[in-house]
């Protein structure tokens, strides 16, 4: 094993994980192999976000998954355990509520003091040493996260959450948990003798759970900034005699400066003194891990080191394990950190064709612990939840407003308006821009979206929302707003005045970059040329294909300020729309956006996803275009609005031609 110690610590890495996955026999980290008599390996290994996600299913597809389930993290914690004596397990928040698993225990079985939920059931099995909480723990009201942790043989810590005011000293503060726990493990040593260490645990949740969760929190409980809390209790850790110490921070990295409350404190947390490794969490990424990180001073996302110590992010869902190896070397009666490695360890990887190709397998132990719930949240899925009043479709999403995208701008406005109806953006109007995620392409004549009226269960919202995205808005002007839809055009080709039967689409273009914005109206002038090219760089800086753009029925102000609902993928810079990134982003929701609409149509009862005809195509006389959808789309053609469309015939490779008369 000593010829792996001079190699890159990421090749090392790839390597021992690799070797412990496929290995019927343990392979010694380099730090066990290498510790001399006064020196010992402890290996740390965290586990966050995973948002009730125990099996490897994806109950709103309603099919397996082998990209997420921590019964398959559970096989790399137990060739962890494996490959080092001394270790332990710590798990960084967010596992009580995120799929329907969480909401079934939730609204359906319920949770009694003395009941167990699956989740701390799995958890036990793997024998956690100590938890901290996420924001999403608070989802369900105190109560229930109360009686679900109660089921756990395993301490959580949280140093900033506080039952009513804040004391004058955060050390004076009355909190919900023990600010930390100081646990006494048997370490052995490089010469096989066995000694205490006292490994120090604080755990942090993000101060914004006070606007998140209000209805659950507001009058009951306050939350202290992560840094100040921290500051206040790792030199009391230490006091108490703490070799080492360990932050559990359900806060994510960022480095644009500290400041008062910070959402996402790590970076500033793990320059506390006496602080010796920090565990993040609450980002859903990886760290160490490449690009994301790149230019954030303070944080070395190669070594994975933030202020210059170890620290990890594990992914989201069960989809890494994060480890912290740890080289101790024992000075008089205390141990201190000598060196260290840090790595966030898959259950999947990528084949060459893109293909995910698991890399574990499920731990029985673990999903026998959940079996029972997780038949009972399978029925759960399966059943209706509300109603439509009309099928939700998408054959004609990207030729006329559309109900399937209508539904999921409605769920986004009704969720952002309440997020933000205390806050300094209350006033501001909210917009909610959306995409069809399913409208064909190289997905096929039967890739769109096709719920009928009636029932609509669960799992039917997959269908309206693909991807696991989360819910954020951004704050722009009307000129953005403009220019927000400006590259949404960039869907269609140009159609010249007079042309007959030219082709629309653009095949170029995805269709999930094809924004509609509510709560705006326009029209789209494809006789003119896009003003921006799939990068979003201004080719047509002239060109004008939104006309006629207006609020409440006037002109729209190029001045005026708007809250815009979209997803995190946009709000970020995805697509690379113009001025959109994540400057803009005033609000970062814990909630997905799948989870936004379930939730959506559980309180409406019965939905009406009827599109209101926001948006249509400007008049181009004489002038026709050819556009291509799925066969099934014939049964909606007549009731689709704001468009001039009849049947052309059947196209290539199993789709349908229609004609839209654009004159």
């Amino acid at each position: 094993m000593s010829s792996l110690i001079g190699l890159h610590p990421i090749t090392r890495r790839s390597l021992l994980s690799g070797i412990a996955a496929s290995s019927a026999f343990v392979m010694l980290h380099p730090f066990a192999a290498r510790a001399a008599g006064n020196q010992a390996h402890l290996r740390i290994m965290e586990t966050t976000d995973i948002h009730v996600h125990v099996f490897p299913y994806d109950y709103y597809a309603d099919k397996p998954n082998d990209t997420l389930g921590l019964a398959r993290t559970a096989s790399l914690i137990d060739a962890v355990r494996a490959e080092a004596g001394n270790s332990m397990l710590v798990d960084n928040g967010d596992f009580l509520q995120g799929n329907p698993l969480g909401d079934y225990i939730a609204y359906e079985r319920g949770m009694k003091a003395g009941d167990k939920h699956p989740v701390i059931n799995a958890m036990n099995v793997l024998g956690y040493d100590c938890g901290t909480l996420g924001n999403h723990e608070f989802n369900y009201g105190l109560d229930f996260m109360f009686n679900t942790l109660g089921g756990a043989k395993f301490p959580y810590v949280c140093a900033n959450l506080t039952k009513g005011q804040l004391a004058s000293d955060p050390k004076q503060d009355e909190l919900f948990f023990k600010p930390y726990v100081i646990l006494e493990k048997q370490i052995r040593d490089g010469s096989g003798t066995t000694s205490p260490i006292k490994v120090g645990i604080i755990g942090f949740v993000p101060p914004q759970i006070m606007m998140w969760d209000a209805k659950n929190l507001e009058g009951k409980a306050q939350t202290r900034d992560i840094v100040d809390a921290a500051k206040a209790w790792v030199p009391v850790m230490k006091e108490q005699g703490a070799d080492i110490v360990i932050a559990l921070s359900h806060s994510g990295i960022e480095g644009k400066g500290q400041n008062e409350r910070m959402e996402n404190a790590s970076l500033y947390l793990a320059g506390v003194q006496g602080i010796d490794a920090v565990f993040t969490g609450h980002q859903h990424l990886v760290f160490p891990g490449p690009k994301t990180w790149d230019g954030i001073e303070g944080a070395d996302p190669v070594k994975g080191t933030l202020m210059g110590k170890p620290a990890v992010m594990a992914g989201f869902w069960g989809s890494h394990m994060g480890l912290i190896d740890l080289l101790l070397e024992k000075d008089g009666k205390s141990w201190k950190i000598v060196d260290f490695t840090s790595e966030a360890r898959p259950i999947y990887h990528r084949d060459d064709n893109r293909k995910i190709v698991a890399d574990v397998k499920d731990k029985p132990e673990v999903i026998e612990a959940v079996k029972t719930d997780h038949e009972g949240a399978l029925a759960y899925v399966r059943r209706p939840v509300g109603k439509s009043s009309a099928p939700l479709y998408s054959y004609f999403a990207l030729v006329a407003d559309d109900p399937s995208v209508q539904i999921v701008s409605n769920a986004q406005t009704w969720y952002i308006k309440d997020m933000l109806k205390e806050g300094q953006y209350k006033d501001l109007p909210v917009l909610s821009a959306a995409a069809p995620f399913k409208s064909g392409g190289r997905g096929g004549a039967d890739y769109y979206t096709d719920v009928p009226a009636g029932d609509i269960a669960i799992k039917n919202v997959a269908d309206l929302y693909l991807y696991p995205n989360t819910v954020q808005a951004v704050l722009i002007n009307g000129a953005q707003v403009k220019d927000w839809l400006e590259m949404s055009a960039g869907m269609f080709n140009t159609v010249k005045a007079g042309s007959k039967d030219a082709p629309l689409l653009s095949s170029d273009f995805p269709s999930y970059n094809f924004d509609v914005i509510d709560g705006v109206t326009y029209q789209i002038d494809v006789s003119k040329p896009a003003k921006f090219d799939k990068d979003g760089k201004a080719v047509n800086p002239d060109s004008s294909r939104i006309v006629n753009l207006q609020f409440q029925g006037k002109p729209i102000d190029p001045e005026q300020k708007f809250v815009v609902a979209t997803n995190n993928y946009r709000a970020s810079g995805g697509g690379k729309f113009p001025a959109i990134g994540s400057d803009k982003i005033i609000f970062v929701a814990p909630d997905t956006n799948r989870d936004v609409i379930v939730r959506y149509i559980m309180n409406q009862g019965t939905i009406n996803p009827s599109a209101d005809d926001n948006w249509s195509f400007a008049k181009v006389a004489d002038t026709t275009a050819i556009f291509e959808t799925g066969p099934k789309g014939r049964q909606y053609a007549k009731d689709v609005k704001g468009a001039k469309i009849e049947d052309a015939g059947d196209g290539a490779e199993g789709f349908a031609k229609f004609r839209l008369m654009l004159g």
